[in-house]
């Protein structure tokens, strides 16, 4: 992954954060020759246990020195979207291969956090839930229907009538943050106009009414504004957002400079006229001075690239969280930054794990170089996703095999067979495949017939049962990590409009 050390501040390490940075070594960072080795020794497993309990102990105990049940003076919102369980496990297998070892006893950054706590995720309408209705959940702290961004399950979608008759807004974690004198950032690597960061500061009933050209036309006359307009005018009137930075530039400029809207505003123009400055490039982000103004990042017209081929004009997720916290660290009264991972839910559609597994790896990055940047004395850190997806992980692979291949399976004896595993037609299969999607299709005839290289590549298209266009998000819970100021607030099965009361009572 790309990351510029330019960006980086000088840490401020707590004694728990010391511990926690020791824990996450001690069991992800050893070699693979140390875990083949120590896999054959009978007392492995049952001295790593113990050293595991030992660890875990000596955490709670420096966390216990702290102020736990204080306010957070800052919350750091951490959300992969898409980032189900299976996910995790996939990719922290994909890390840990990437560093050389057998990869199914690496952890991620954040899993090590000392409170978990599974989060259900279905909205008012829905039993397998969408971006919107989930993240506005976490936001508001309300259930809502598909497709509705931060207001109630009472307005019916697409009806801008159904939120005009009475003030339904609801406030969102960043407008309570905001009136509280804190400061507010949101980074992304989707559009910024995108279901899950739009929660954060607008509220529409038509999560695609990313700008004035979705919209019909009568609920522009009855004065209902497009996601982007809403980011513009809560900016003239310091709302919500102080830092927004991610893709989308096309929502904020007319048809006739490349982009969608039909008003013929130029939004950019109009937020660097309400004085907040503008950014489209990371060389721009560099160069620009730390000041405490409104900063505007649009550095894609769509969504941002994935990390695994983004140019060198777009800033990665830790670049990107980076200059926010550079900027909103100086305020004496906090602040609150949302960081969303937005392109591991778009690999997933696609039905490319490789795309999926790579940006929850730069999930793992940014999140762990949080840790060295910030006290959690004083800080709550919160990792978790708005739903899941139909990836699965099956058949019996050998310990070690590449999480992206051929599944490879051991003899009578414990050892790995020299060759791949086949179905009951005689076809190899990967360990990874999806319920549903693409892969269905593109594998119906011939999905045997990749070669060991291609299976690993981005592109490839992992094997699903059920045909579809795109694959489709999962209803399982999701999972949940949390460290700092009432961390200990988070554990059991939450419902999920329950994590953004947490938060506020944290703060």
């Amino acid at each position: 992954m790309k990351t510029n050390s330019s960006l980086f501040i000088l840490p401020c390490i707590s004694l728990s954060l010391i511990t926690f940075l020791v824990s996450v070594c001690l069991t992800g960072c050893s070699s693979e020759d140390t875990e083949r080795n120590a896999n054959s020794r009978s007392q492995y497993w049952f001295e790593q246990g113990k050293e595991t309990v030992a660890q875990r102990k000596r955490l709670l105990e420096a966390e216990a020195k702290l102020d736990i049940n204080g306010k957070a003076k800052n919350i750091i919102f951490i959300l992969g979207d898409g980032m189900g369980v299976s996910t995790l496990t996939a990719s922290r297998i994909f890390v840990g291969q990437e560093k050389g070892q057998l990869g199914e006893e690496f952890s991620l950054s954040f899993e090590d956090f000392p409170h978990t706590a599974l989060i259900k995720t279905y909205n008012v309408d829905l039993q397998t839930p969408d971006s919107a209705g989930t993240m506005s959940a976490l936001m508001t702290g309300m259930k809502t229907d598909e497709g509705i961004i931060s207001l109630p399950a009472s307005v019916s979608r697409g009806d801008c009538a159904s939120m005009t008759l009475q003030d339904k807004k609801l406030p969102t974690l960043l407008d309570i943050a905001k009136a509280k004198g804190k400061s507010t950032a949101v980074v992304t690597t989707a559009r910024i106009t995108h279901a899950t960061p739009a929660t954060t500061y607008a509220h529409s009933v038509d999560r695609n009414w990313e700008s004035d050209d979705a919209m019909p036309q009568v609920a522009k006359e009855m004065g209902c504004l497009d996601i982007a307009s809403q980011l513009i005018e809560g900016s003239r009137n310091n709302q919500a957002v102080d830092i927004i930075l991610g893709g989308g530039r096309r929502h904020f400029l007319p048809t006739i400079e490349g982009g969608k809207r039909l008003d013929g505003k130029n939004l950019i123009q109009q937020w660097q006229q309400q004085g907040g400055e503008y950014v489209e490039t990371l060389a721009e982000l560099h160069q620009l001075p730390i000041e405490p103004k409104p900063l505007l990042g649009l550095f894609s017209n769509s969504h941002l690239s994935y990390a695994y081929q983004r140019p060198d004009h777009q800033p990665s997720l830790q670049q990107m969280t980076a200059a926010a916290l550079s900027r909103v660290r100086s305020n004496d009264k906090g602040y609150a930054l949302i960081i969303e991972a937005g392109r591991i839910d778009h690999g997933h559609h696609e039905g490319r794990a490789y795309k999926a597994l790579t940006e929850t790896q730069e999930v793992h990055e940014t999140v762990a170089w949080l840790m060295t940047q910030v006290d959690i004395k004083d800080t709550l850190i919160v990792v978790t996703a708005d739903h899941s997806h139909t990836l699965t992980l099956s058949g019996y692979a050998t310990r070690g095999n590449p999480i992206l291949g051929y599944v490879v399976e051991n003899d009578y004896e414990g050892h790995p067979k020299k060759d791949a595993a086949l179905d009951l037609e005689g076809n190899t299969y990967t360990s990874l495949s999806y319920r549903d999607g693409p892969g269905a299709s593109a594998h119906s005839d011939k999905h045997s017939m990749s070669g060991y290289e291609e299976v690993q590549q981005p592109n490839y298209q992992q094997l699903a049962l059920v045909p579809m266009d795109y694959e489709t998000h999962g209803g399982e819970d999701v999972a949940l990590y949390a460290i700092g100021p009432q961390a200990q607030l988070f554990s059991g099965t939450l419902e999920q409009h329950w994590v953004f009361h947490a938060l506020k009572y944290a703060m």
